[in-house]
């Protein structure tokens, strides 16, 4: 039985610990938070014992740390329980400040700890499926990818000032999704924003809207469009155009259903948010880092991976603000 210690209770700490209830050989043994009726709520529902942060890090009763708090403390608790000789599970991203994650996995190197980062849409089946199909090369040669992600409303102003802006804290994933399917690096970025879904959003030096276009090593093009307000649901597409032909994975419904009639074809709405549209994919992440764990395997997303995804985040930030290319 593995023994976890969950960092922060919010809505992302709870899907990992609803998770991990749910698998086979892992116990959800204390959980921590800063709003305490937080904690004790998760608490109640996985069947685990409330602590305070440190102290679940350094305890002999928990064999594995997951990390679900508030950007600018991961990099200190993933040294933490580095020098606790604990495997850690981080959200991304490790920092806002490349130096301090290159300091942080330093660290976890002299450790010898494994990290694994959480992106989760690399456990999508849908997109997974995607990504086998381009190794098997049913497509040929990459030469495009087109990837749309849109949140269906924008976040509160309190987030926006702690999320780093949104290349670096939703642009990421994209990034991060480009480079699992190219298998290459990017070249060079560039990158343009505006805030045309909330005018305080813009007043916090941010953007609600951006387009990202991306060079790899290789020659192929990736272009990401990103919005903070989709009327519609939450727009999760990707396509990718080869030499021999194409892939698509279309937006998930909350039902498989279509209606043809003689004046109209339908389909249900889109899943309503990352929580709904990821649920899959959250479970299987999960299930990945005990794998690590038990067989003392490499991470599926790496520090490595985090670090190269914050990259592009900074160079398509950098790009936005002096309207140039950013060569990496």
């Amino acid at each position: 039985m593995i023994r976890f210690g969950v960092l922060g209770c919010g809505r992302i700490g709870q899907v990992h610990a609803r998770s991990l209830k749910q698998l086979n050989g892992a116990r959800v043994a204390a959980v921590s938070d800063a709003y305490e009726d937080a904690a004790r709520s998760l608490a109640g529902e996985v069947g685990a014992e409330v602590r305070e942060s440190a102290a679940i890090i350094g305890a002999d009763d928990i064999d594995a740390i997951v990390i679900c708090t508030p950007t600018d403390i991961h990099a200190d608790q993933i040294q933490a329980a580095a020098a606790a000789g604990k495997p850690v599970f981080c959200e991304k991203p490790i920092d806002l400040d490349v130096g301090r994650v290159r300091e942080c996995l330093s660290a976890v190197s002299a450790a010898g700890i494994p990290l694994m980062i959480g992106f989760q849409r690399r456990f999508d089946p849908h997109f997974r499926a995607l990504k086998e199909a381009l190794d098997a090369g049913r497509i040929g040669t990459i030469e495009q990818i087109a990837i749309t992600s849109r949140d269906p409303s924008p976040p509160p102003p309190e987030y926006i000032r702690r999320s780093g802006g949104i290349f670096r804290d939703m642009a990421i994933h994209d990034f991060d999704m480009a480079r699992f399917l190219l298998g290459q690096p990017i070249r060079r970025v560039l990158a343009i924003g505006a805030a045309l879904v909330d005018k305080e959003i813009g007043a916090l030096g941010d953007f609600d809207t951006a387009t990202i276009l991306m060079e790899a090593e290789g020659g192929a093009q990736v272009v990401i469009t990103n919005s903070r307000r989709a009327t519609y649901g939450y727009d999760q597409r990707v396509e990718v155009l080869g030499s021999g032909g194409a892939l698509n994975v279309g937006n998930q419904t909350v039902a498989n259903l279509t209606t043809a009639t003689g004046d109209r074809f339908e389909t249900p709405v889109l899943l309503n948010f990352f929580m709904d549209r990821y649920r899959e994919a959250y479970a299987a992440e999960m299930q990945a880092f005990m794998n690590v764990i038990e067989n003392g395997t490499a991470p599926p997303v790496t520090g490595a991976d985090g670090l190269d995804a914050l990259r592009l985040a900074d160079a398509a930030t950098l790009s936005a603000q002096e309207g140039r290319w950013v060569e990496l």
